[in-house]
């Protein structure tokens, strides 16, 4: 009996041992800021229900009416607020090939979806905005060539840069990008990257993250630091939107054969000091 009881004493101890490393698991609730201080969470969607919840979220950028799309990248999508949709516990953006005619005059050969605290037009007010905090979602991306999936700030302001770019996977399922955008002391447009490299990106659920402070952007994947920026000037200081979208043709166009494609989002979460 004694050495039964130290047998399992020993199974649990080495069991213990090796998950001493263990950490939150990508869509787990467990996850928050990896810093210490005394945070709180300003912005939580589960996306638990059957229907988007618009108090928290637009379907739309507030420069186009009836859809829109970000004309000087050259993508391919008219996003549709019908390509947005919430069940089974996740927010779901789909993109299809279907042609449509934008109100700006021009036919999109894609429609897709996104989501943004913004605002609904022009004229209203942004929803949420954030000036520094720990901003991190659940994303499964798209396995399709062509796809552009993204999780990005853009200032309340709707003049970029600043940028901060969380998340995009640019022609790729492998590498993920990382960017801040600023405009240096003579006014010119700057940009720097960070990548990470890693297979398997589509076929789960993987945490980015970004801690934005006053003197440092810090990018995470899965918990783990994968980019650090400190330079003074490259760090914004202006309110911010949050969005997540499924661009199309950003930077190359989806193979032939590919006619949808779909990025799922198990949860988004914001927390400031």
């Amino acid at each position: 009996m004694t050495r039964s009881r130290g047998a399992l004493v020993g199974v649990l101890l080495l069991l213990l041992a090796a998950c001493g490393a263990c950490g939150p698991t990508p869509g787990s609730p467990e996850s928050g800021p990896p810093v210490p201080g005394a945070w709180r969470l300003v912005l939580r969607d589960e996306f638990d229900g059957s229907r988007l919840d618009t108090g928290r979220w637009a379907t739309c950028y507030d420069w186009n009416k009836n859809g829109c799309t970000i004309s000087t990248n050259n993508e391919l999508e008219w996003y549709q607020p019908g390509q947005v949709t919430v069940g089974g516990g996740k927010l779901t953006l789909t993109a299809q090939r279907r042609s449509i005619r934008g109100s700006d005059g021009k036919v999109y050969p894609w429609v897709s979806g996104m989501i943004s605290t913004g605002r609904d037009d022009w004229y209203a007010r942004p929803r949420h905005t954030f000036t520094y905090g720990y901003f991190e979602a659940a994303l499964r991306i798209p396995p399709q060539g062509g796809m552009t999936p993204e999780f990005w700030m853009m200032p309340a302001s709707r003049y970029t840069p600043p940028e901060l770019d969380i998340m995009e996977f640019l022609g790729t399922t492998r590498t993920v990008s990382m960017f801040v955008h600023w405009k240096n002391t003579e006014g010119a447009e700057r940009k720097q990257r960070g990548t990470f490299t890693a297979p398997g990106f589509p076929d789960g659920y993987h945490r980015f993250g970004l801690l934005w402070e006053k003197d440092r952007l810090v990018w995470y994947v899965d918990g783990v630091e994968r980019f650090r920026v400190t330079a003074p000037e490259r760090i914004p200081h202006v309110p911010m939107e949050v969005i997540l979208n499924l661009a199309v043709g950003l930077p190359y166009t989806p193979p032939p054969g590919t006619d949808s494609a779909r990025m799922s989002v198990d949860w988004v979460r914001v927390w400031q000091r």
